[in-house]
């Protein structure tokens, strides 16, 4: 069984090193402002310059228009678009023919009825990724890498046509008890290793794969 492992918010060289030296299967860039790991397409296009083509790049989006996803991708070679607002069905459709390229669709969960949302979105998505929805009541809440965890029994059981990534507050340590709980096979890290928001730990990163590998062995 082998588990794939993204680290999403990279801002600097030597996480992205640490995410590509110890097995990363994608690497995520941020690209919205409000986020203290937010990254210019500059920046974004250096850094990315050293991963093998073998680990894909994903830029994060929030209900991005046309021109900043133009923006982006004229400078960074990515390989998914992923939308982590409230874009609709229709939106996400509308951005993978116009610009060709995969959608990795976040559904933010608190309950088990919000997976019926993400239904909507099977046949129109390349990949879905379940992630903590915050609360209203939080405090500058994030559309994701708030640090939160959902129930991961409400993934038990679940069938998808396409396939899916687990996100929300997964770390070193819990990302075991994640994977056997949920069943996931791909799962999604950004907060959980970071020294401070927007700031990764590459020994966190290296530690977070290499639990991955574990649950391999």
């Amino acid at each position: 069984m082998t588990i794939r492992g993204k680290i999403c918010g990279l801002t600097d060289a030597a996480a992205v090193t640490a995410a590509v030296r110890h097995g990363a299967s994608f690497v995520g860039l941020v690209f919205y402002p409000p986020s203290p790991r937010n990254i210019s397409p500059e920046a974004a296009a250096a850094l990315v310059t050293e991963v093998p083509k073998e680990i894909e790049k994903v830029g994060l989006f929030v209900d991005p228009d046309d021109a900043l996803l133009a923006e982006v991708l004229a400078v960074v070679p990515l390989d998914w678009i992923q939308l982590h607002g409230s874009e609709s069905p229709e939106r996400v459709a509308r951005i993978k023919r116009k610009f060709g390229i995969p959608v990795l669709k976040a559904i933010k969960i608190a309950e088990k009825s919000d997976m019926v949302m993400a239904k909507a979105y099977e046949n129109i998505a390349d990949m879905l990724l379940f992630d903590a929805k915050a609360p209203k009541t939080m405090a500058n809440a994030l559309p994701g890498g708030n640090g939160l965890v959902f129930d991961w029994r409400m993934m038990q059981g679940l069938e998808f046509t396409i396939p899916w990534m687990l996100a929300g507050g997964l770390n070193a340590e819990n990302v075991t008890a994640a994977v056997t709980i949920s069943g996931a096979r791909i799962v999604d890290t950004s907060s959980g290793v970071e020294i401070e928001p927007g700031r990764k730990d590459p020994v966190a990163i290296a530690a977070f794969l290499a639990a991955l590998k574990a649950i391999e062995a």
